[in-house]
């Protein structure tokens, strides 16, 4: 299994793109973005991908755009990271369009299954030769709670299909709704012991998604600073339609450490039953918060996840309204480094 500590989301790059286009995957990241990962002492990279960039509508392969992901691997390779290849989105299921009707079929559709498992195989066996320092990580957060019993039969479809390409790499997934950490309880047993199991983690919301203009209930005023009184922020948590979600529900008494250990306790339950590696495939601070703000969150979460043996990826390297590259981060920058 590949031992994952310390890494950072290519967010923006092949996934999520402003454009789909030859000259935005030739410029979004470079081989000197790689090694100033390397030199900021992240082991890893996430490397999201959507089904865009190598697949047409109609399921047929673009040959030609592979060579980005192969490059990327090879930077990665020559400067010792390791790398999550991650289908961020495939053909009928994208996170985003989680709340449109219509829009994912993945779960319903046994041809967009058919796709998705394909997709697998086909990545699967391309890049088996890199199984001792890439991980496949099977898709970016499910969010419908219902698609809980059909997501656990495809990952074992999935998985069996990568595991006749594939028999040494590291397999990753998570639960549903967002990859919470609360329902990682939902998944069924690996099917063998070189699965890591993981979540995504940007709790308090009121927090880490201040004046997030994709959030419609939350506010584009309100200044949230880090930590404040538990009280005020379930308060403030409610007035943006979180009542009874489990950053409202939580019992710690006070904003900080133990807000986020009760946060991840069902995770770590999970991790003891099952003896599964857990990893946090994201986590980040929205570039609108004070950044002594997301310092102190920052030290925080890592602290916890230093306890517990939790490998992470902070989301995102550059851009993405989450970014640490920047004049206004050098300071961020400098705490990551030495985290």
């Amino acid at each position: 299994m590949l031992t994952l500590k310390k890494g950072v989301n290519l967010g923006g790059f092949l996934s999520q793109c402003s454009e789909y286009t030859t000259s935005h995957y030739e410029t979004f990241i470079t081989e000197n973005d790689i090694v100033n990962i390397a030199d900021l002492n992240f082991d890893h990279v996430r490397l999201p991908i959507d089904y865009e960039v190598i697949e047409n509508e109609d399921g047929s392969e673009i040959r030609e755009n592979y060579h980005f992901i192969d490059d990327t691997l090879d930077w990665c390779k020559k400067r010792g990271l390791k790398v999550i290849l991650d289908v961020h989105k495939t053909w009928g299921y994208f996170f985003d369009d989680a709340g449109v009707e219509g829009r994912n079929t993945l779960f319903d559709s046994p041809q967009a299954q058919d796709r998705f498992v394909s997709l697998w195989d086909r990545l699967s066996a391309r890049y088996e030769k890199y199984h001792d320092f890439v991980a496949y990580e099977l898709l970016n957060e499910v969010v419908n709670p219902e698609y809980c019993k059909p997501w656990n039969e495809l990952i074992k479809r999935t998985v069996s299909v990568i595991r006749n390409n594939a028999p040494d790499t590291t397999i990753v997934y998570g639960g549903v709704e967002w990859n919470s950490a609360g329902t990682l309880k939902l998944l069924e047993d690996p099917a063998d012991d070189n699965t890591i199991f993981t979540f995504h983690y940007y709790e308090p919301l009121l927090f880490t998604h201040q004046k997030a203009p994709w959030v419609p209930t939350i506010s584009q005023q309100l200044k949230v600073h880090y930590p404040d009184d538990m009280a005020w922020y379930k308060k403030e948590s409610e007035k943006i339609g979180l009542q009874g979600m489990p950053c409202v529900n939580c019992e710690a008494d006070s904003m900080g450490v133990d807000f986020h250990e009760k946060m991840i306790k069902s995770a770590l339950d999970v991790k003891k039953e099952k003896n599964i590696t857990l990893y946090c495939g994201e986590f980040g601070v929205i570039d609108r918060a004070d950044e002594d703000d997301a310092i102190r969150w920052y030290r925080d979460i890592l602290n916890l996840f230093e306890k517990y043996d939790i490998g992470y990826a902070l989301w995102s390297y550059k851009e993405m309204d989450f970014g640490i590259m920047g004049e206004k981060y050098e300071r961020l920058r400098e705490f990551l480094k030495q985290a």
